[in-house]
């Protein structure tokens, strides 16, 4: 029997509504914020207020597109967390609110599980490729950076986990020193193309295991720049291309370093990678040459699948009805991993 699920997104600054027919794609609509730009990053209030602007012409833009009706659905699907709270808020309220009037089940997802598992989304005219369990997944989405060990759809161990910083916010800090647009990572590796990825040298860490830091790595950079500054005030300008290539590829190099590691240690030779910083070209050309040296199987995201969407909600809320893992109308969102 076939399962409509209607997922919804609203964890940050996008609103998703996404509608999948067991694991085939129907819909995906997302309506961005652009108020945050001029700000240098998200502010929590203007995007929990444009949350409640959106979110109801998304869902029914996304019914229209799948060509189905609120009746068809078997089950909603919700981000319970991580993210920002009063966003989190809109769309578990909108989810409860259209779970009660319409008699149809709940069921939560973590934000970080469903980037994982958009990997196994199919589109209408094509299948994608999915990979098999175990696999490993790299999970490089906003505040987060982390390995994952994943066994099934409902069993995940983070093996690797950042200490300080994140990946993308190293991006997006570095960015903003040097006077580029927010967010940084998109613009970085823009102008990384045109750099030398050796024209400069910056701190990488020694942590233990399977971890990652990048606050030292941001410090270097910072301090890096102050020095040259102070002796050429526009160095920055004259050297953006070099620095931005620099700093990607000290960041990628970082990242691969610990997901390598992993690999050989759980004897693991699928492996993907999920969240906003996947859409990273260095980082998914570094996957796939790793991936040819070591015999690896490796997954990329579509581009659509990198950053938050309902899609990936509504395809961890399939895994997730499948096993009758449906919440109650008492669910309250999370702001924070450990407290999903």
């Amino acid at each position: 029997m076939d399962i409509t699920i209607l997922g919804i997104e609203s964890s940050c600054d996008d609103t998703s509504a996404a509608v999948l027919r067991n694991n085939v794609l129907l819909s995906n609509v997302i309506a961005s914020q652009q108020v945050h730009v001029k700000y240098g990053g998200v502010i929590p209030e203007l995007a929990s207020r444009a949350h409640q602007q959106n979110i109801i012409p998304v869902i029914d833009t996304a019914l229209k597109e799948a060509a189905v009706t609120i009746d068809d659905i078997d089950a909603i699907a919700f981000t319970r967390g991580p993210g920002l709270l009063g966003s989190l808020l809109v769309g578990v309220s909108f989810a409860k609110g259209l779970s009660l009037a319409k008699d149809i089940p709940l069921v939560e997802v973590n934000h970080l599980q469903g980037h994982i598992l958009s990997h196994f989304i199919d589109m209408p005219d094509r299948q994608l490729p999915h990979p098999e369990f175990p696999f490993l997944c790299l999970l490089v989405s906003g505040g987060h950076t982390q390995i994952v060990r994943v066994e099934s759809p409902e069993k995940m161990e983070i093996v690797g986990t950042t200490i300080d910083d994140a990946a993308g916010e190293a991006f997006d800090k570095c960015a903003k020193v040097m006077g580029l647009p927010y967010p940084g990572g998109p613009v970085i590796d823009k102008l990384a193309k045109e750099g030398n990825p050796s024209g400069f040298k910056f701190a990488k860490p020694h942590v233990a295991d399977f971890n990652y830091s990048f606050s030292g790595l941001k410090t270097s950079f910072l301090y890096s720049l102050r020095d040259h500054v102070a002796e050429d005030p526009d160095f920055i300008e004259k050297n953006k291309a070099d620095l931005c290539a620099s700093l990607q590829h000290t960041i990628i190099s970082i990242l691969m370093d610990k997901l390598v590691k992993a690999a050989k240690h759980y004897k693991i030779k699928d492996i993907a990678i999920a969240g906003g910083v996947s859409a990273n070209s260095g980082l998914r050309n570094a996957i796939e040459e790793e991936g040819r040296k070591r015999g690896w199987r490796t997954f990329l995201p579509e581009f659509k699948f990198t950053t938050d969407n309902a899609a990936m909600i509504a395809m961890a809320g399939y895994f997730r009805y499948q096993d009758n893992r449906f919440s109650t109308l008492d669910v309250a969102p999370a702001a924070r991993s450990e407290d999903l």
